[in-house]
């Protein structure tokens, strides 16, 4: 669906986006990451022919964004941050307006307002005034604008912005559905959403992609040996020293007061040891209240990638 080769945006002074590449196939949902500054939003503009490229290609449904961007408009619904609305208007007189700029049919331009509306939970709105709505209900009319016209690809920058608990769920189940239809291309700085919602991550720091990969693959990578926290009641001496002997375990720290020791395992790369820590406690009588492997989250592999000390740098 998209195809970025060797794309290069260059401002006066600074290059927003340096020598970027990558693919998106039909039917994914995939992050776009990047603090701020990273050359996420220039990314997005060019895919949706809102900027032109410095260098590079880049193609949407098999067509030229530079050479065939009518074409490329036709196929694509982009969310800005920013979502820019008429606000002396009803949404349903918007997104009929946008409907019919954007091609639909006057035959069909009805019924797809009528589902963008029920898919966007605007239907109880549709008489009101945007700018007498709230943030939530602005940022869902721009999705279900995005949306009218039932493009192939939805790129959408922040959807959830603004959103209180409750509506980032909706949005969210929302986008997840969309996938059987649409592909869809999502910025945003909320990484748990993208954890439960995208398929994929494209992590870009200083113009440039250092990461592309499922977001497990990504924590796999990032995470070399395996960390075990295990809490045991025993001799702590003991136990310090009868896990210090497992095969696999590199160090073991110990933390916490009273008779309930917390002990930190870092493992040799993929080495689980929680089966012989069980077999252990077992075998010694100890009690055993709490044993997991701990992940990194997207966040912590988010912040290895892009903070700019050296012990940060990207591998």
């Amino acid at each position: 669906m998209i195809k970025v080769s060797h794309l290069t945006r260059q401002f006066p002074g600074c290059t927003a986006v340096d020598d970027v590449s990558f693919e998106v196939g039909r039917g994914e949902i995939v992050g776009f990451l990047g603090p701020n500054g990273a050359g996420k939003t220039t990314t997005m503009r060019i895919l949706a022919c809102y900027l032109p490229a410095t260098g590079g290609a880049v193609s949407v449904a098999g067509y030229d964004v530079f050479r065939e961007s009518i074409e490329v408009r036709k196929r694509i619904g982009y969310m800005p941050e920013n979502v820019p609305l008429y606000p002396e208007m009803r949404v349903d007189e918007y997104l009929n307006y946008r409907a019919q700029l954007k091609g639909v049919p006057s035959r069909k331009r009805q019924s797809r307002v009528d589902e963008v509306k029920d898919l966007c939970g605007l239907k109880e709105v549709g008489r009101r005034i945007i700018g007498q709505l709230s943030k939530g209900f602005r940022q869902r009319v721009g999705l279900a604008e995005s949306m009218v016209h039932d493009p192939d690809l939805l790129i959408l920058d922040e959807p959830t912005i603004g959103l209180d608990p409750n509506q980032i769920r909706q949005v969210r189940e929302l986008i997840k559905g969309l996938a059987s239809r649409h592909t869809i291309l999502i910025s945003t700085h909320i990484l748990p959403e993208v954890e439960m919602t995208c398929q994929r991550v494209l992590i870009i720091h200083r113009g440039r992609i250092v990461a592309s990969d499922t977001t497990e693959q990504l924590r796999n990578m990032m995470m070399g040996g395996a960390r075990i926290v295990v809490e045991i009641r025993g001799p702590r001496d003991e136990v310090l020293q009868q896990l210090q002997s497992l095969s696999g375990a590199q160090r073991v720290a110990v933390s916490g007061e009273g008779e309930w020791g917390c002990y930190t395992l870092e493992c040799a790369k993929e080495a689980d040891l929680r089966a012989d820590i069980f077999g252990l406690a077992a075998a010694r009588g100890w009690a055993l209240r709490e044993l997991r492997l701990e992940k990194k989250s997207l966040e912590d592999i988010f912040v290895s990638l892009t903070r700019d000390d050296p012990e940060g740098a990207a591998p």
